[in-house]
This record gives C-alpha cells, structure tokens and sequence, in this order.
C-alpha cells in the first residue's frame, strides 16, 4: 500500500512510503483488539474503592433485645448489616484489575487496529519536522495545512520530541506519541493517525 508523504505545509514532496502489509493490510482480528483494549481499560482503574465490613465498624457488640419473644428478627450487635450504619456484606475492597495478555497477542492487536484505520483511509505520512521552541500556534498551523485541525488526531513520532511534545500538549483533540507509546486504544480512539516518516521503520519492525 503506497501513501504520499506530505511536508508541514500539507503539499506532496513526491515521495511514496510502502506502508508493508504485515502491518497495515492484514485481516483484522476483532477479538485480540478487545481484550487489548480491554486490558488498557483495565489498567486505567485506581481500584483503591473500599466500604467498611461488619468487624471494621465502630459500635457497640451488645446483643440489643431478647433473643425471644419481641415477635421481630433477632438481633446480636448494631455493626449488623441490616442495621443502617452497620457494616456493608461484601462490600468493594481494594483490588487491581489488571491482567496479563502475551506479546503475540497484543502485537495482532495493534497490526489490526492499524490495518482497519488504513482501510479507513485514515493515515497520513508527513516528513519528519521539529520546532526550535515550543508553540503551540505552529502546531495548529501544521495540523490545519494537513487537514485534520477539526479531527480527533494522533500523532507518531520516531523518538520523542520535547518540543513536538509540548506543543501540542495544550490541544484536546490531538496527542502526541512516540512509536513505543502506541497502544490499540490510541490507535482506534483517534479519527486520524499522523505518522512521521522517521518512525515508519521502527514501527514495522517492533511488529513484523
């Protein structure tokens, strides 16, 4: 599959990249990307959620009625679950919702979800460039030249990029990542992909 590489000025330099089909052309498996996805959701949780059980609560264990003859439930302590301000019967504890998915897997999913964004059409190449300070400005004036200033966008550097970086960190709809960062999620969260000429070759090769 051949994409034109494009300058920050969003014109054709004449140039082609092969984008290899290993990578952007295979049959996407639609669940290796869920349990990707998945996994990074699942990442994302703190997990640190905790309710007070019955021997957590401060309150008195004094039986509070006769075991007989109130013609009511019987009752041992306050700290009972039935009792408002008692404790919680299997309340939320501290957890992590982590699991483990192998390499192989999580390498088809990635390969997957950029094979459906190239189907989509959603890929651009555009030729490695940098700023000399941070500013913001310039990096809206690249992402207007290529098109996509009103898109949800996602761009793949080669090797991090403070500037690059920076840049754009104050734009909500556009993410900055470099090959090593990129993640299913990103991936098909994003309306376009953006990859620098540069990081091509060690993208192909982490997934080939």
């Amino acid at each position: 599959m051949e994409v034109a590489v494009l300058d920050i000025k969003g014109k054709e330099t004449g140039r082609k990249v092969d984008l290899s089909d290993s990578v952007f052309g295979i049959e996407p498996n639609d669940h290796a990307v869920y349990l990707d996805v998945k996994q990074y959701l699942a990442n994302q949780r703190q997990g640190t959620h905790k309710a007070k059980e019955r021997a957590e609560i401060t309150g008195s264990t004094r039986k509070l009625k006769k075991q007989k003859g109130t013609g009511t439930a019987r009752a041992g302590s306050i700290k009972s679950p039935v009792f408002r301000g008692g404790g919680r019967i299997f309340g939320p504890r501290p957890r992590n919702y982590g699991f483990k998915l192998n390499k192989n897997l999580k390498r088809l999913a990635r390969k997957s979800a950029l094979s459906i964004k190239a189907n989509d059409k959603a890929i651009t190449i555009v030729e490695d460039f940098s700023f000399d300070t941070p500013k913001t400005k310039k990096f809206i004036q690249v992402l207007k030249a290529i098109g996509i200033q009103e898109k949800k966008s996602l761009i793949v550097l080669g090797e991090s990029n403070k500037n690059v970086y920076l840049s754009s960190r104050n734009l909500k709809g556009s993410e900055v990542v470099s090959v090593s960062e990129l993640s299913t999620y990103k991936i098909l969260s994003a309306n376009s992909i953006v990859f620098m000429e540069g990081s091509l070759e060690g993208l192909e090769s982490n997934l080939s």
